[in-house]
């Protein structure tokens, strides 16, 4: 049976590269994004039979249509990809605004465990097991003061939820790991306000540089894999030795 992922801010950065590693090799792919319609015409254009579908996973009922959206058009949905992520400005913490400080929350963690609760019920409804991908972030654990420490607290979140959902969900064949990317060249940069930063922070990095989406890719497809039908509540650390 062909493999079904949703791939959550599936259209750019990490997210595209992911529904692309995934459809070459053989994934059916529903790809949610949040605003950027241009983006999804170009991957609909790109990955022909990838589903792009506009979804805010902050909000169950568009999680819910992303899901249904997906499985029109495949069938059950067998794994999820939780890579919808914002930042807000780049600034001191005491600096940011109220409503940032809700959305970096709503959408990064509040929207992954949306996402992995609407994969479970369907698979506990079906009796079926499944794979769920977080993608996390190197400031979980560095904390990126100056930067935006509340989008790292919100990755914290993410892999503390992680590790316990992984052991609740274990003895149903439930496979849940994480993704901890350092710097990688996206827009999500430009987006914080320091379109540069890449190139600003590489000299940080043990390795020299900020990584490609492709490489974070190359990992969420690994812990999707029966290669890692051993690995479940991991964090992979993929920072350039940061």
């Amino acid at each position: 049976m062909r493999d079904v992922l949703v791939v959550t801010g599936g259209s750019r950065g990490i997210g595209a590269a992911v529904t692309r590693a995934a459809h070459a090799r053989g994934y059916a792919v529903g790809a949610g994004y949040a605003s950027d319609d241009a983006a999804a015409d170009r991957l609909r254009a790109e990955l022909p039979g990838v589903v792009a579908v506009r979804a805010d996973v902050a909000d169950p009922a568009s999680v819910t249509a992303l899901f249904d959206a997906t499985e029109a058009a495949f069938g059950p949905v067998t794994a999820l990809v939780n890579n919808a992520g914002v930042t807000g400005r780049l600034g001191a913490f005491t600096d940011a605004p109220v409503a940032t400080l809700r959305r970096v929350l709503d959408v990064n963690v509040l929207g992954t465990m949306l996402c992995a609760q609407e994969a479970l019920r369907r698979w506990a409804d079906r009796g079926t097991p499944g794979r769920i991908v977080n993608v996390s972030s190197r400031a979980a654990t560095l904390g990126s003061p100056g930067e935006y420490v509340h989008y790292a607290a919100s990755k914290a979140a993410v892999e503390t939820f992680t590790r316990g959902l992984a052991k609740e969900v274990a003895a149903q064949g439930i496979r849940v790991n994480c993704v901890a990317p350092g710097t990688i060249h996206t827009d999500i940069h430009a987006a914080a306000g320091d379109p540069a930063r890449p190139e600003r922070v590489a000299a940080r990095v043990p390795m020299g540089r900020a990584g490609e989406p492709e490489e974070i890719a190359a990992a969420v497809l690994w812990l999707l894999s029966a290669e890692a039908s051993y690995v479940t509540g991991a964090v992979l650390q993929a920072g350039g030795g940061i």
